[in-house]
Order: structure tokens, then C-alpha cells, then sequence
């Protein structure tokens, strides 16, 4: 219909009708917006969570290597404390036997000079 036929009530009608499609469009192009804002921020969080993820699998990885290093330090020092203490021990049975020696070497001549001066 050309505008000069339409009816006042029917071109108000027309125009309410076109606002709401409007409303409905801008409404839709505003949620769709924010989709993609949403969108974007999703991809830049997942990123910083993959390089995250990265960095700590490296240090997890360092830590590990690390923890290996130092348990293969302790096996060894373990292993030195051990023939130190092997060592100690058979220096003190040495010893143990020297002072054995010595007392019974001191209480024989105790025994010669005691057995002298009662004769």
C-alpha cells in the first residue's frame, strides 16, 4: 500500500511493529557482541592456562631432576658416612687390642718387680 492509502492507525501500527523488529535486531547484535567478547576473553584465558600449564610441567620437570640429583647425593654420602664408620670401627678394635696389650704388658712387670722385692 503507498502511504497515501494507509490508514493513521494502520501506519502506527506499521511503525510499532518496525520498532519492536529494531529492538529485537539491536538486542541480538548486543548479545551477539558480547558472545564475542566472551569468546575472546575464553581463547585468551585458555592460552594463559596452556602456557601455565607449560611452565609448570617445566618446573615439575626441574624439580624431579633435582630431587634425583640430590638422592643420588645423599646415596653416596650415605655410602662415605658407612665406610667411615667401617673404618672407625676397626680402628677402635685396634686400639681396644693395643690397650689390652698394654695393661697386660704393665701387669707383668708389675708382677716381675713385685715378685724381686719379696724375694
Amino acid at each position: 500500500m503507498p502511504d497515501e492509502e494507509i490508514t493513521v492507525p494502520a501506519a502506527l501500527e506499521q511503525w510499532r511493529q518496525a520498532e519492536r523488529a529494531a529492538a529485537v535486531a539491536r538486542r541480538g547484535r548486543l548479545a551477539a557482541q558480547a558472545a564475542t567478547a566472551a569468546a575472546e576473553d575464553a581463547e585468551q584465558a585458555a592460552k594463559a592456562t596452556a602456557t601455565a600449564a607449560r611452565i609448570s610441567l617445566e618446573a615439575a620437570t626441574a624439580a624431579e631432576m633435582s630431587a634425583t640429583r640430590t638422592a643420588q647425593s645423599a646415596r653416596l654420602a650415605a655410602q662415605a658416612a658407612q665406610v667411615g664408620l667401617a673404618d672407625a670401627d676397626a680402628d677402635s678394635s685396634i686400639a681396644d687390642v693395643a690397650e689390652a696389650e698394654g695393661k697386660a704388658s704393665y701387669d707383668r712387670a708389675m708382677k716381675r718387680a713385685n715378685d724381686r722385692t719379696s724375694q
